[in-house]
Parts: structure tokens; sequence; C-alpha cells
């Protein structure tokens, strides 16, 4: 659960205007965007600033509705239902952020289809309960549409339930702020790291399935703060996590080269 202290995060538009409203109404939300443009901190950063607690789940591959809503445990030698992320955020009012949604099993969805129109409930078929979500209860999903395909994509019944915001990498000005903000670089190297970020996003669907995430500049940025030289940091930061094929590090590093000389 978190609250509290607002983190750090810079609006590209009015993005946090749509989530103050769709949280003021009940209305669910889907953040749509690239990996590390910073749905998560958004989220976070939203969550604090409104006072609301906030239950965040990774879904993956294995993760099925029981994960979700809760199930049945040894405690002491008796059986006991422990509620999940979901159950808990429905019953305290609290916002539940399901992070890269079309990753979970198909089951997941289906859960989801009540609490997301007027009805706002949560069945639980191994209790029989019929939950009705607490105020302040607000559903919050995100995937990335450039992973998507036949088999893991949402379908439009499940995304017309929810508002929606698009998500893409900071213009650069936004994102040299935000690299100064989070490691205290030097303005010049944040400049160079960031333009490198961009020449680097040119190449997705050519030699790179992604483009570098304002997560892996600030990772690089970091490393450079605390002494390491900015070539090796780049290395390890912003070209080893893209690809594992030689030949293309290679053409990578020749680019380093080309931009910090």
């Amino acid at each position: 659960m978190e609250g509290a202290t607002a983190p750090f995060y810079l609006p590209q538009g009015d993005e946090c205007d749509v989530f103050a409203a769709a949280a003021e109404n009940n209305l669910p939300l889907l953040l749509k965007g690239p990996t590390g443009c910073g749905k998560t901190r958004f989220v976070s950063h939203m969550a604090a600033k409104l006072g609301r607690p906030l239950y965040t789940v990774a879904c993956h591959d294995d993760l099925s509705a029981a994960d979700l809503i809760g199930r049945y445990l040894l405690k002491g030698g008796e059986t006991v239902w422990v509620d999940g992320p979901l159950t808990r955020a429905v019953r305290e009012g609290a916002i539940c952020y399901l992070d890269e949604v079309v990753e979970a099993r198909k089951d997941v969805t289906v859960v989801l289809h009540p609490l997301t129109d007027d009805r706002r409930i949560l069945p639980i078929d191994r209790t029989g309960e019929e939950l009705e979500a607490a105020d302040g209860f607000m559903l919050v999903a995100s995937y990335n549409p450039g992973y998507q395909n036949i088999l893991k994509t949402l379908k439009p019944s499940t995304r017309q339930r929810f508002l929606s915001v698009a998500f893409d990498f900071p213009d650069a000005e936004r994102e040299i702020d935000v690299v100064l903000r989070e490691t205290g670089i030097d303005a010049d190297r944040a400049k160079g790291l960031v333009r490198l970020a961009n020449k680097l996003r040119a190449l997705k669907g050519q030699d790179l399935e992604e483009g570098v995430s304002t997560r892996l500049i600030v990772y690089a940025a970091t490393l450079v703060v605390q002494g390491m030289p900015i070539e090796r940091a780049i290395e390890a930061a912003m070209i080893e996590p893209l690809t594992d094929d030689e030949d293309v590090k290679t053409g990578l590093l020749d680019l380093v080269t080309a931009v910090f000389g």
C-alpha cells in the first residue's frame, strides 16, 4: 500500500486532470503506452496526491482471478479466507492498479467487468459474497499496445469499459527536466543522454523491438553521478538492456561514440 508523499511526476498534458475526474466520479481508467514512459509513477503520484491507498499488482502469465480476489489458506491448523489485493481495495475504497493487465490470464478480465460498469460489484464465488465497492474505490489498468498480438490483447468489450489515456515518452525538454530532477546530473550530460535515447528510439522496429525508456536514461544518469564513465554507464543502462545481439550492440555503441565523441 502506498500513499502520503507524492513521488515526483512531470505532467505531459492533462492526464492528472483526467485521473482526478475519474477518481471523483468512480470511473475506471486505462493507461496505454510504452514500457518505462512513466505510467506506474503517474499512478503512484496521483494516489498520493489524492490521499488514496494504492494496491499495485504486476500482472504476469500465471496471474489468475484467485490471485486478485483471494483464497482459502491454512493458518494455525484452520482454513481461513484471505483477501487478495483487488478485494482489499474494493472493501477499503482504495485504488487498485493492474500493471500490464494483458499479461494476466483471461479469467482476470471476467472478474473486472462487473467492477467497471454501474454495478461496481465484486462477486466472490468461494465465499458467496457479492461486494459493493466502497466509496473511493478506483480500478486503474495499464498495458503496452506495442506488445499486443493475437494472443495478448484487450477485447473491445473490455477496453470500452474504461476511460483511456495514451502515454508516450516526454518531449526532449521535459525528459531532460525529469533526468535532472531524478539524478542531479549536470545539464549538458542530461541533454546528451536524452539526445542519444531519441536516436535509439528511432531504431525501434528496425534493429530494436523497443526504444530506450525514460527509466533507463535515469539509470544511466545515476551511474554517471556515482562516478562511472559515461560510456560504460550508457552501455550498462541503455545498450545491454535493449538487445542480446552482438552485432546490434556494436552498431549501437558506434552511435554512442557519434553522439558523445
